[in-house]
């Protein structure tokens, strides 16, 4: 009977878990439906001011004219900014991060690591812990811009980093996250954030840079560049955060199924522990009958 009870006791608590589990599925997919209608319609805006911001900056590069965020130089003092998440139970969601993050350190810029020039601006709890664990630089951290992601705030750090990049403090700005492509899958994205690069991305044609710039391009230099990627900053932060969702939903839909699993084979396991005490009662009954005989 003491197998019986450890059985009941396994299946009221993997029972109790798979209510917590069912629950948190429920919390991630109301999130993940909110936070998605934001980077959807964000996007294609995006998308098309950084195509614009591109040619903008070969059109200043050809007219000579200085672009502070386009800075040449050979990078020598690295800051990378690493997008997790505050909370766990999303499966390798944040593992990921910081595994790209090293390999970034380990394979393009392991002299400056060495120099002691790179340098993490953490965005996420678990992405802070594990680097400071690991004895990485950290600038700075900002987990609580993930409570409430809104535009002001995370273009409030974006300003921060681009003071730091014009002022001299990083010769470079990258940042890693995860890109959400729909609630199963999200795809790990590294790309610079500073400089600006003046040429298109690989495998996508460049428009033709043939713009009407009013009033100047100077005032166009000092407006729409900030602007711009303050938008590609948000982008990437609002990013991840719907990407987190999408990843918790999708483990804690896993775990749900997993408990219901489990609950069945250990109830199976229960019915013929049972099965097999009724059949030993009856027979030490029989045999007691038999040896009154």
């Amino acid at each position: 009977m003491a197998n019986l009870k450890a059985i009941r006791i396994r299946i009221t608590s993997v029972k109790s878990t798979r209510q917590i589990t069912s629950a948190m599925k429920m919390v991630a997919a109301a999130k993940l439906r909110k936070a998605q209608d934001k980077i959807v319609r964000l996007r294609p805006y995006a998308n098309k001011l950084h195509e614009i911001l591109v040619n903008l900056s070969q059109s200043l590069a050809d007219a000579e004219i200085e672009n502070v965020y386009s800075r040449a130089s050979i990078p020598e003092k690295i800051l990378i900014v690493v997008v997790t998440s505050n909370r766990g139970l999303c499966g390798a969601f944040n593992s990921n991060v910081v595994k790209e993050a090293r390999r970034l350190v380990a394979d393009n810029y392991y002299e400056q690591y060495k120099k002691g020039n790179v340098e993490f601006l953490a965005i996420g709890k678990k992405g802070y812990d594990t680097l400071r664990k690991m004895k990485f630089k950290i600038a700075a951290e900002s987990n609580e811009l993930l409570n409430d992601v809104t535009f002001e705030k995370v273009s409030a750090l974006a300003e921060k980093v681009m003071y730091g990049f014009v002022r001299g403090d990083y010769d470079r700005v990258e940042l890693i996250y995860n890109h959400f492509k729909n609630a199963a899958v999200q795809q790990l994205t590294t790309e610079v954030f500073l400089p600006v690069e003046s040429k298109p991305e690989k495998g996508k044609a460049s428009m033709p840079a043939d713009y009407i710039y009013e009033p100047d391009k100077e005032a166009i230099v000092r407006e729409l560049i900030p602007k711009s990627l303050k938008i590609q900053f948000y982008k990437a932060v609002l990013d991840s955060y719907v990407a987190e969702n999408g990843a918790r939903m999708t483990a804690m839909h896993k775990a749900t199924d997993n408990a219901t699993q489990m609950i069945r084979e250990l109830t199976l396991q229960y019915n013929k522990a049972r099965q097999a005490a009724i059949t030993g009662q009856i027979l030490e009954v029989v045999s007691g009958a038999e040896a009154l005989k």
